[in-house]
This record gives structure tokens, C-alpha cells and sequence, in this order.
């Protein structure tokens, strides 16, 4: 009998009145009524943490690890030198740096993931967080629901995004529709910074200026937002010596991967006032400890400019649906012997089947 361990998030209540949150533990991806139909033994968790949790238990003879990059089972080589029968580690979502890839690819195990599904509802996020920041909106609504009325104290550091200069680190899915919910802003300039050039039909569309140095790209920018993929070249890229690149007063926004950027430089740069913001929802590790520097890092300017919530921009109702549905098409492919959708694939076969993910070699 084939396995499935499904390591999700709790819902509690909110799951049970709302049916559509299929990324936790009670609805499972609707994972429950396909594996009934084809007898396949599932286990649903959220214990991930520690030798004794039930992740550790049943990874051992698990076929198939199925978890998403919000609440993570993160698949260690010391997992996968246990992990005797595994065969497939979907992610139900986007961003497998959860899964030591190297030692995936060692053991002949498939990663995939459920490419473009949750594309839309981080470009959004990221759109959102910019006018958060720039805006100045959380200390303005702090002080709305405390009591306060104090036009000036919030006026001081509220700017438009129109006149900016834009850019992202990273131009696939989702960092070129953030340039195209960019546009009709009118900044200054839009910027990007890849190793690929963007298409010269696509570039135009967008109006988008590719820069080739990163300390350029970083000088340049009133606002950064990350959205390039983890891995060895880009871990930490955000850090003290890339943070003096940036303009004095800039905003950063990252709804890519936490440990893009060194934590602790990261919320010195906002408690100094290099950084006017930072905002996001994602961090390293996650669930974010109840310590974690960029929960209380604060401008002393604006008394403000930390945008930071949990990671719940790529986990939309709608983002939900999507990913789900392609989990269970991976899972059926793989149970059918039929090939995996070649953008889906992560590594395969014990070779890198992207170039972004290729870079850890």
C-alpha cells in the first residue's frame, strides 16, 4: 500500500467554518477522498518539530511527503537518510527550499511543485505591502484603533508611489507581474535585476529597465522587492553590505523566501533608519519564533515601517484551490506512471530540472 504523509497547519475553528482552507490539517488539500478511492494510506499532521514528532515517525517508511511553504516539513538529508521508501516530495505550492535538494537528488527522489499557482496572489501581496509601506498605513491605523488622532505624526513619512523608482530582485512569474501591476502607478522607472534578460516584447510591455549590477540595481531604488528563489547563490543576498547599497530611506519588501535576507541586518537597517520599511510575510524558520528581530523592528522616524504578517500571500482561498487540485495531479501522476509537468518539476531522476535550482550544485 502506498503512503502519503501530509504535513499541514492547524486550522482549529476557522477550518471548520470555512471549508475552502484546504491547507490545513482538517481539510487536507482534499487529499482524504482521492487516497479512500485508491486505498492509499494517509497521514495528516501538523508535528513536524523533533525526533519524537510524528513527522520523524512516519517519514521512515512514507512513499510520498506532500507539505506546502507556509507551514513546512523541512526535508533534511538526516530525513531522507531515514526516509527508506520515499519516492516524491510534492510541494503544494511554490518554493521547495524546504527539501535539502542535494540529498534528493543523491537518493533519485522527485521533488515537484505546483508552478504558477499562487503567482497572482503574491504579485498582489507585494503590491499591497509597497503602498503599505510607502503610505505609511500601519502606524496611521495603529493609531486609529488606540484612540489617537494625530494627522502630522503619520503625515511625516506617508509618500506616493508615483515618481518612485521600483525595483525587483528577480524577474520569473511572479516579480514580472508585480512590474505589471507596477505600471499604471507612473514611477519613475521600473528596474529588474536576473540572470535572464525578459524577453525584449515582454521588457516593453512593462516598461522595464534591466540592471546588471546589484550594487547598482540596489542604489537606484527607492523600493526592492524580492522575488527570486532560494538557494545557495541568492541565501542571505540581503545583508549589512548590500543593505549599504541602498538609498537612505528606501523600502524593502520580500514575499520570496526568509532567509534571502540575514534577519538581524535586516532589522538593524529599519531600527537605524537605512531602511524606511520592510515588509513581507515570509521568514526563516516558519512558524517565526516569538523572538524573531523582524516582529518589533521598527523605523525611530515614522515609529512604523514594518510590514511584516505570516506567510499567508501565496495561501489565498483561490491559491488554495489551485495548489491543491496540483498536488493530487502530481500524486495521480506519479501513482500512474505518467510524466510530471516538465514546469512542475524541481529535480528529477537525480539531476536538476531548473536552471534557478541548478545553481545549488
Amino acid at each position: 500500500m502506498v503512503k502519503v504523509l501530509a504535513i499541514l497547519y492547524d486550522g482549529g475553528r476557522h477550518a471548520q467554518e470555512q471549508p475552502l482552507l484546504l491547507g490545513t490539517t482538517e481539510n487536507a488539500l482534499g487529499l482524504r477522498p482521492y487516497c479512500e478511492k485508491h486505498g492509499i494510506e494517509l497521514v495528516v499532521t501538523s508535528d513536524k518539530e523533533g525526533p519524537n514528532s510524528e513527522f520523524a515517525k512516519h517519514i521512515v517508511d512514507a512513499d510520498v511527503l506532500i507539505t506546502t511553504p507556509f507551514h513546512p516539513g523541512y526535508l533534511t538529508r538526516e530525513y531522507i537518510e531515514k526516509a527508506k521508501n520515499l519516492k516524491v516530495a510534492i510541494t503544494a505550492g511554490v518554493g521547495s527550499d524546504h527539501v535539502d535538494l542535494n540529498a534528493a537528488n543523491e537518493k533519485k527522489i522527485t521533488v515537484a511543485e505546483v508552478t504558477g499557482s499562487n503567482v497572482v496572489s503574491v504579485a498582489e501581496h507585494v503590491v499591497m505591502t509597497i503602498l503599505l509601506l510607502v503610505r505609511n498605513y500601519g502606524p496611521a491605523h495603529e493609531q486609529i484603533v488606540s484612540g489617537g488622532w494625530e494627522v502630522a505624526a503619520v503625515a511625516k513619512a506617508a509618500w506616493d508611489l508615483e515618481g518612485k523608482v521600483v525595483g525587483t530582485l528577480g524577474a520569473g512569474r511572479i516579480g514580472y507581474r508585480v512590474l505589471q501591476r507596477l505600471k499604471p502607478f507612473d514611477c519613475k522607472e521600473l528596474l529588474y535585476y536576473d540572470y535572464a534578460e525578459l524577453p525584449g516584447d515582454a521588457a516593453q510591455q512593462v516598461g522595464a529597465r534591466r540592471v546588471e549590477d546589484l550594487k547598482e540595481f540596489l542604489g537606484q531604488c527607492d523600493v526592492v522587492t524580492l522575488n527570486c528563489p532560494l538557494h545557495e547563490g541568492t541565501k542571505g543576498i540581503i545583508n549589512k553590505e548590500t543593505l549599504s547599497y541602498f538609498k537612505k530611506g528606501a523600502w524593502l519588501v520580500n514575499t520570496a523566501r526568509g532567509a534571502l535576507c540575514v534577519e538581524q541586518d535586516v532589522a538593524d537597517a529599519l531600527n537605524s533608519g537605512q531602511l524606511a520599511g520592510y515588509g513581507g510575510d515570509v521568514w526563516y524558520p516558519q512558524p517565526a519564533p516569538a523572538n524573531h528581530p523582524w516582529r518589533k523592528a521598527l523605523n525611530p522616524f515614522s515609529g512604523g515601517g514594518n510590514g511584516m504578517t505570516p506567510h499567508y500571500s501565496g495561501t489565498t482561498l483561490d491559491a488554495q484551490k489551485r495548489y491543491a487540485d496540483g498536488a493530487i495531479k502530481i500524486l495521480d501522476n506519479w501513482r500512474n506512471g505518467k510524466p510530471q509537468t516538465p514546469s512542475d518539476l524541481i529535480v528529477e531522476n537525480g539531476e536538476y530540472a531548473t536552471k534557478a535550482y541548478g545553481q545549488r550544485k
